[in-house]
């Protein structure tokens, strides 16, 4: 623009550049500027760098992926990152015992890499998971027990409990128990007479002796104690 045309006026004419108005030269053409990096043209995770930031040259900015590519490069648009080395289970960030897949293996690391319980059960993303393992799940126990398993944490292995269900008894941790039964529990002998089992493994039944006061002795059975009729 020229604020005076008058002829005796001279080199006072004004340049302004289109892209920033406040870019303005007297007298002569201004050096306009235009960092094309202000509009992100670059793909996510990725550095953006305008070497040569005048109006002049356009399409010369540069595109960086992140670590580990930033060899990668391209020059007017995004890179293309996405060549595999980015998988994130290359640094095994899953703890032992459990297993890593990345479903994404785009340039920028985002954690989203998946840990999968291999003993057990659970999965997280972008840690570690928490494996959970019921150790009863695989009946331990035998026949005629009941399991319980207290901390089922993949970590916490031969804790469960099995224990005898009535009228046997009998527990074990880390396995099956050895369950007994002691008949006379159940007071199967008459009032006054003495109970007592002498094997009390479960696969003896009906061992139990009944003993009256005056040294009657029945087996499997109360006895049949006799009366001094003296004592009447």
């Amino acid at each position: 623009s020229d604020p005076d045309t008058a002829a005796n006026k001279l080199h006072d004419f004004t340049c302004t550049c289109d892209n920033d108005m406040s870019i303005v030269k007297t007298d002569g053409p201004a050096t306009c500027t235009k960092d094309e990096c202000t509009s992100n043209p670059c793909a996510a995770g990725q550095t953006c760098e305008d070497p040569n930031k005048s109006a002049a040259v356009l399409k010369d900015f540069v595109c960086t992926c992140p670590a580990p590519n930033t060899m990668m490069t391209n020059v007017g648009g995004p890179a293309t990152c996405s060549t595999g080395s980015n998988d994130e289970c290359a640094s095994t960030p899953c703890p032992a015992g459990q297993s890593c897949t990345d479903p994404d293996k785009a340039s920028a690391p985002s954690m989203d890499f998946v840990c999968t319980c291999t003993t057990g059960s659970g999965t997280a993303t972008g840690t570690g998971a928490s494996c959970v393992l019921d150790e009863c799940d695989a009946n331990p126990c035998g026949a005629g027990q009941t399991c319980s398993d207290a901390d089922t944490s993949a970590a916490k292995l031969m804790d469960y409990v099995c224990t005898c269900t009535a009228p046997k008894s009998g527990t074990m941790t880390g396995g099956a128990a050895t369950c007994i039964l002691d008949e006379c529990t159940a007071m199967p002998c008459g009032t006054g007479q003495t109970c007592n089992d002498p094997d009390t493994a479960v696969s003896n039944t009906n061992d139990f002796t009944c003993t009256c006061g005056n040294g009657v002795v029945a087996t499997g059975t109360s006895a049949t104690c006799e009366i001094d009729e003296r004592y009447l």
